[in-house]
């Protein structure tokens, strides 16, 4: 174990709600820790998004003494502590099953709560660089796995056998190609190669899991490098094999890019899923199926394109509802002179369609509206925000 006291980390990017959690558990003889991304990334320069805690406390003694903790969870107990509109995850440390206890069938331990120590938590951990342990009142870094030096060095690497792990749980490599672009690191020579020899293992994957991991790399800053390296390791062809078709292609891989780096630009609300994986569709149609005119109904009637989004990219059916309504609005955001014709209710009715705001944003991806047009929808949106619809009687009598 390396401990290191005084680590050069941006001390005050820590939350203070969550350092106060770790000094009340540590008040009250627990061991606790900062852990995990939140650690990683005060050392790599990254501002955390979110804080998680590590301690030997057991979850219901966290929420004892901690106010407004909760204990969730059946297969893998933890607490969440709500501090306003934050919320704090508080896992007790973990170990690994030992096979007399499997064997043993112990009927008060389930799932994955079997609480060990802190370095048998940081064993069980993916990489070492998300195994580091800090502690932000005595200010000392707890690294049992090589994980400051691995940062020091930019480089991603496997706790344990890279193989091994990777047949343990497939995602793993998506989250590696995934966590190697986030934070800019290379990924070890070693593991690299375990990539390449368990790519289709993710087919073993659950789609929930696999859709999770599509959706963190389409919130990256440039997602369309991520792809190219899962398309390099053979990955794609195992998780995404419709996008796999594009990258064999140089001329619809970059009309596929081109409109991904777009969404940047046109008001996507990356933490919507509907509008984040409409944005992936929208490109990856304009690739596939060219740039000219389409038929809209052939389309959503594709079987094989069908099979992609629900199979492939997880994609709900009323995310694809709303996806196909949206393609199917555009061509009206064109027609402002047969729009201003109506009378108010059904420019209301038509404003009010819960599809436009997203229709409006596939369209600017593809230019198909001019700025012009995309201010005068603005304006009409905020013309009717609070109107309340009026009804067939009102409108006769305004014309």
């Amino acid at each position: 174990m390396n401990l290191t006291t005084r680590p050069q980390l941006h001390e005050d990017w820590i939350d203070p709600y969550a350092r106060e959690i770790v000094r009340i558990l540590q008040d009250e003889g627990f061991e606790t820790y900062l852990v995990g991304g939140c650690v990683r990334d005060l050392l790599a320069g990254i501002h955390p998004k979110d804080f998680d805690i590590a301690t030997n406390a057991h979850p219901n003694q966290v929420r004892r003494k901690i106010p407004h903790a909760y204990v969730i969870g059946k297969r893998f107990r933890l607490v969440l502590v709500r501090r306003g509109d934050q919320q704090f995850e508080v896992a007790t440390f973990r170990r690994n099953v030992r096979q007399e206890e499997l064997e043993d069938g112990e009927a008060e331990v389930v799932g994955d709560n079997y609480f060990g120590s802190c370095e048998e938590d940081a064993k069980r951990r993916d990489f070492t660089i998300n195994a580091l342990f800090y502690d932000p009142i005595q200010q000392k870094i707890i690294d049992y796995c090589d994980g400051q030096k691995d940062i020091a060095n930019r480089t991603l690497r496997m706790i344990g056998n890279s193989v091994e792990r990777f047949i343990e749980d497939p995602i793993r490599i998506l989250r590696a190609v995934r966590l190697s672009h986030k934070v800019n690191f290379i990924i070890d020579t070693e593991m690299r190669g375990a990539i390449v020899q368990c790519a289709s293992e993710l087919k073993r994957a659950v789609l929930p899991r696999r859709r999770e991991e599509f959706l963190k790399i389409l919130r990256l800053p440039d997602p369309a490098l991520t792809f190219i390296e899962l398309h390099d390791l053979g990955v794609l062809e195992n998780t995404l094999s419709g996008l796999q078709a594009i990258y064999r292609d140089a001329e619809k891989t970059n009309v596929f890019e081109c409109h991904l780096q777009r969404m940047k630009n046109c008001g996507f609300k990356f933490e919507d899923p509907t509008e984040l994986l409409s944005g992936f569709m929208f490109a990856f149609l304009k690739a596939h199926y060219g740039e000219e005119s389409w038929n809209l109904n052939d389309i959503q009637n594709d079987d094989r394109l069908q099979g992609f989004l629900r199979d492939e990219l997880g994609m709900f059916k009323q995310e694809q509802a709303t996806f196909f309504k949206a393609l199917h609005l555009i061509h009206n955001l064109q027609k402002v002179d047969l729009y201003m014709r109506k009378g108010e209710r059904r420019q209301m009715g038509f404003l009010r369609n819960d599809a436009l705001p997203l229709a409006l944003k596939l369209a600017q991806m593809d230019y198909t509206i001019t700025g012009a047009t995309l201010l005068f929808w603005e304006n009409q949106f905020k013309r009717f925000a609070n109107k309340p619809v009026p009804t067939d009687a009102s409108e006769a009598h305004q014309h």
